[in-house]
């Protein structure tokens, strides 16, 4: 009998693991449109229609899955997210999942100036989406503490694929920083990503971090401009930070205002992975 795995957030990355997860799992996604529940079941995972925000509607998934993958997003304001608090109460409610994977952001880490920056660097997050991330982390870690579940957590940089790239924003001509005042920035192909989803479920330790980032060195500005000539499209306007802070939303300017590079030791060394887009370069075979 197959095992059974629960994706919550089933989105474009849920899928591009749960193809991977097919073959030896059966594979439940948590989504909350009939819409979305229909292109699940097209590629044979079982839709559950439930809401995190919600936590009446997800009585259903306590204890059906033994590998929970939360993908899902954090609650859309405040500084607790209070979907993966709904979450976690309801797996604590019945037989618990062995093992439970949870995707984060490397924004948790805020401004480091440039610096490169492994797992032993503490959090500083500077924005209310970064800091309800880093409550999720607290929260799947003393999940983790009083339940005996198995967690690890991954923190995911700027997620790129053939049809994840920033092209309308190109096209609309949105500036980015001066060289001058560029910042570092990081990315992961969506393929990679599922992969190491799909290896931290075998192979990531217990309650353990891990920066899941590729080989680049690339700065927001310089990767804009790859994307645009890989395109064929004009280069983006360049500005000044300052100008960028009277400007643009305070979403946008949040990017622009961190830099950091992150190391990928720890992910290649204990979950056993070669990248197999190690730049974006490389992802577009240059």
């Amino acid at each position: 009998m197959k095992k059974r795995i629960l994706i919550v957030g089933c989105g474009d990355v849920g899928l591009r693991t749960a193809r991977r997860l097919l073959p030896h799992y059966r594979v439940f996604g948590l989504v909350r449109s009939t819409d979305a529940a229909a292109q699940l079941r097209a590629v044979g995972i079982v839709p559950l229609l439930a809401d995190l925000d919600d936590a009446s509607s997800l009585t259903r998934i306590g204890g059906i899955a033994d590998v929970v993958l939360h993908f899902a997003p954090t609650s859309t304001g405040g500084l607790v997210d209070v979907r993966t608090r709904n979450l976690l109460a309801v797996l604590a409610k019945a037989r618990l999942p062995q093992r439970l994977i949870y995707i984060s952001t490397s924004g948790v880490y805020g401004d480091c100036a440039g610096a490169w920056i492994d797992e032993t660097r503490p959090v500083h997050p500077a924005t209310e989406r970064a800091i309800r991330r880093a409550d999720a982390e607290r929260q799947v870690r003393d999940f983790a503490s009083r339940t005996g579940a198995r967690v690890s957590i991954l923190r995911v940089p700027g997620i790129y694929a053939a049809d994840r790239l920033p092209l309308q924003r190109i096209q609309a001509g949105t500036p980015i920083l001066c060289a001058a005042d560029d910042v570092y920035s990081n990315h992961i192909h969506a393929d990679d990503l599922a992969r190491i989803a799909e290896l931290a479920i075998y192979r990531g330790r217990n309650l353990r971090i891990y920066n899941t980032s590729d080989d680049g060195e690339m700065k927001m500005g310089a990767y804009f401009q790859f994307i645009a000539q890989a395109f064929g499209l004009s280069a983006p306007p360049q500005i000044t930070l300052a100008e960028a802070q009277h400007s643009m939303s305070s979403m946008r300017l949040s990017f622009m205002n961190e830099s950091r590079r992150l190391s990928n030791v720890r992910m290649k060394r204990e979950l056993r992975l070669r990248l197999m887009y190690p730049t974006v370069m490389k992802g577009y075979g240059v």
